[in-house]
């Protein structure tokens, strides 16, 4: 059965978004020093934790995070193939608390590979706004925000020089479906850089281009890159958070 994706709508985001490709020597000073606010394993247990981070924070967090050895970009998320599973059986109307507790515990397992996915962020505000748990779910609405703002924080997309940095290639197809929006299939442009075609012109814009090199640079010898189409689950309907 053909699934559709309908990742969380961001009506708003938190911050004004400025465009600023992530330094990687400032990025690895600042999260390597212990005396830093900046440094990594707090920022990662501040985030885990669900505490209000800062524009800042997000950012050193998110393109902090290529310098970890956990970050395997182009390895499977094999915990994926288990949220699939209980997300086909769900009933996203009606869903059972066994059903939501299985996919919260499978989702936050997935996250260990992938700790800033958009689409497993929705899942859980999802999951935790269905059982009633409010607080949890602002925590998880709120990091998506930061995550989505960060993204975008990193360039416009409008050209390959002020392209938008990302971590995974799901990153961008998730930015994207964030506006409603669909695309067609990615073009690479560069060794670094690929372009994302909308179905049809937003505002004029004909498409996004994002800089992939933080998951090149991870690229084995011999590895021939394959894209996995995008998990995608049905009638998930957009939520606007604030």
């Amino acid at each position: 059965m053909k699934r559709i994706l309908m990742i969380v709508f961001l009506s708003s985001l938190i911050w004004t978004v400025q465009a600023d490709a992530p330094d990687d020597e400032q990025l690895l000073r600042a999260i390597s020093n212990k005396e830093s606010p900046l440094y990594y394993p707090n920022l990662m247990m501040r985030y885990r934790d669900g505490k209000e981070l800062s524009q800042e924070e997000y950012f050193h967090l998110y393109y902090g995070f290529a310098f970890s050895e956990k970050y395997r970009p182009l390895t499977t998320n094999t915990k994926m193939d288990e949220v699939q599973g209980i997300l086909a059986r769900l009933s996203i109307d009606q869903p059972s608390i066994r059903d939501l507790d299985e996919l919260i515990s499978a989702t936050n397992e997935a996250m260990e590979h992938d700790p800033f996915s958009p689409k497993l962020l929705n899942i859980l505000i999802f999951a935790y706004g269905a059982i009633g748990d409010k607080a949890r779910e602002e925590v998880f609405s709120r990091h998506l925000n930061g995550i989505f703002s960060t993204i975008e924080s990193s360039g416009n997309g409008l050209k390959e020089k002020s392209a938008m940095h990302i971590l995974m290639f799901s990153h961008a197809e998730d930015l994207i479906a964030s506006k409603g929006w669909k695309h067609l299939k990615g073009r690479i442009i560069s060794r670094s850089v690929e372009f994302l075609p909308f179905d049809f012109p937003h505002n004029k814009v004909k498409g996004y281009y994002f800089d992939y090199s933080r998951i090149y640079r991870n690229k084995p010898e011999g590895y021939v890159f394959h894209r996995d189409r995008t998990w995608q689950f049905n009638n998930l309907k957009p939520r606007a958070y604030k």
